[in-house]
């Protein structure tokens, strides 16, 4: 078998924070990666598929990064069952354009169609209808899961099922998904209709999600540079899929059809410090302004994906990069939590340029998977280093306080011990991976820094 370069590379999740060196592999068939795996030239490593993990999930300092993007073969696809076999390495791009001209889609998506099957399966993404739907694992059939040994192994929820949630929502540090095979969903359109409502704080946010469980989608965007008499205002969102008899008629004639749309490109990093409290406050005051209550079909494209539209646009925060902090409130504790939230990132001084709002709805068995009945919310803060890090563990406290956890896909701050508070089914997962993976062949930088990695992995 031909041998692999490795080539010692900087590499970073999306947010370009932290930014490390690792060996990178990137092998051409599932035969070199199986060799790679077994031969362990490197003390370990972590799959990486599209990079679209925020933080270091897609990381391994000095050690071994297998880049799954060549194993991206779609095996089949049956048009009259929406049942899809296909590669890790594929991209839930590359499923939207087999599927959707047959009338299937995702059953859930993230915000952006740049992400690997096996990235998706790792991180147990979750959309817009998780209140509904709830997340990725439950549309997975079965997976090929290849092990520390070189051995591929079936695993679903019904055969192998404890090494099935320990994967959904694991990570990558179980073995390397190399093969899932997904039920998408019917659809009659590539188009939503939106309904927009425009609300003065977050009560008003909140109330607006108390009716979401009548839309299949539902997420808000917030205002977190706000006065404090409107805190938590925002732009809710809460759509269907539009059947087609709604359409105008020149789209009735194709409601399949995903519309092309122009993509912006930011072709160079810009300066650290351009998106600052005021540029982010005139922005926020734009978006608020320009999105008022109201109805309208808005192209799958837009809706699930307003940011693909900018290439690169994580260059916007500069080299320093930035941290999108996620967070999970439960029902009983979301108001007073997200009130605390905003009002810390606030205080802190920190812009938070993007900020994402939604319901979440009933937990996978997922070990690790993120999310259970609540309400999400998403920031971006522009990374300033220790201040940052300060804020991290200031919000990681506050969540503790109020039954609340980061999602792992997100995180770049969480120390062990906040990490173990919040995921209590942490003990289960770490048996499963010290059976499977003794010598700790799976392993990451954010592995390590939750003390998810093998004793010997320090």
């Amino acid at each position: 078998m031909s041998t692999v370069a490795n080539t010692h590379e900087l590499l970073a999740g999306w947010g370009n924070c932290p930014v490390e060196p690792c060996h990178v592999v990137r092998p051409d068939t599932l035969g070199q990666l199986r060799e790679l795996v077994a031969a362990g030239r490197q003390p370990s490593y972590i799959a990486r598929g599209c990079g679209r993990a925020y933080g270091d999930a897609a990381l391994n300092r000095d050690r071994g990064v297998a880049c799954t993007a060549a194993l991206n073969e779609i095996v089949s696809f049956d048009p009259q069952t929406g049942t899809i076999d296909c590669q890790g390495g594929v991209s839930l791009e590359q499923i939207i354009d087999r599927s959707l001209p047959h009338g299937w889609f995702l059953p859930t998506t993230p915000g952006t169609r740049f992400v690997s099957v096996g990235g998706a399966v790792a991180a147990d993404v979750h959309g817009k209808n998780h209140h509904l739907d709830g997340s990725f694992g439950n549309f997975v059939t079965d997976l090929g899961l290849l092990l520390a040994c070189g051995e591929i192994v079936r695993c679903s929820p019904t055969a192998n099922a404890d090494l099935f949630w320990a994967t959904v929502g694991g990570m990558g540090l179980t073995g390397i998904v190399v093969r899932t095979r997904l039920r998408l969903v019917r659809t009659n359109s590539a188009w939503c209709e939106v309904e927009y409502r425009r609300t003065a704080d977050l009560d008003e946010t909140l109330d607006a999600f108390a009716t979401a469980r009548q839309y299949r989608y539902s997420v808000a965007w917030l205002d977190c540079l706000a006065p404090r008499h409107s805190l938590g205002r925002g732009v809710v969102m809460l759509a269907d899929d539009a059947p087609p008899d709604r359409l105008p008629p020149k789209l009735q004639r194709c409601p399949l059809e995903l519309r092309t749309r122009k993509t912006r490109n930011v072709p160079c990093f810009l300066p650290n410090g351009l998106l600052n409290r005021h540029t982010a406050r005139a922005f926020n005051s734009l978006y608020y302004a320009r999105h008022g209550n109201g109805r309208r079909l808005v192209d799958y494209d837009r809706f699930f994906y307003p940011l693909d539209g900018v290439r690169h646009w994580n260059r916007i925060y500069g080299r320093r990069g930035f941290v999108q902090y996620q967070a999970l409130l439960p029902p009983d504790t979301s108001r007073r939590g997200l009130i605390e939230l905003l009002e810390t990132v606030a205080d802190s001084g920190a812009a938070a340029f993007l900020a994402v709002l939604k319901p979440s709805g009933p937990a996978t068995p997922g070990m690790l998977s993120f999310l259970y009945p609540g309400t999400t919310i998403a920031l971006d803060l522009p990374n300033t280093g220790e201040p940052l890090r300060r804020l991290g563990g200031k919000l990681d406290e506050l969540l503790l306080r109020h039954g609340g956890r980061v999602y792992l896909a997100k995180d770049a701050l969480t120390g062990r011990e906040a990490f173990a508070a919040m995921y209590p089914r942490l003990a289960e997962f770490r048996a499963i991976k010290a059976r499977i993976d003794p010598h700790g062949r799976f392993s990451s930088s954010l592995a390590r820094r939750l003390g998810l990695s093998a004793p010997g992995d320090a």
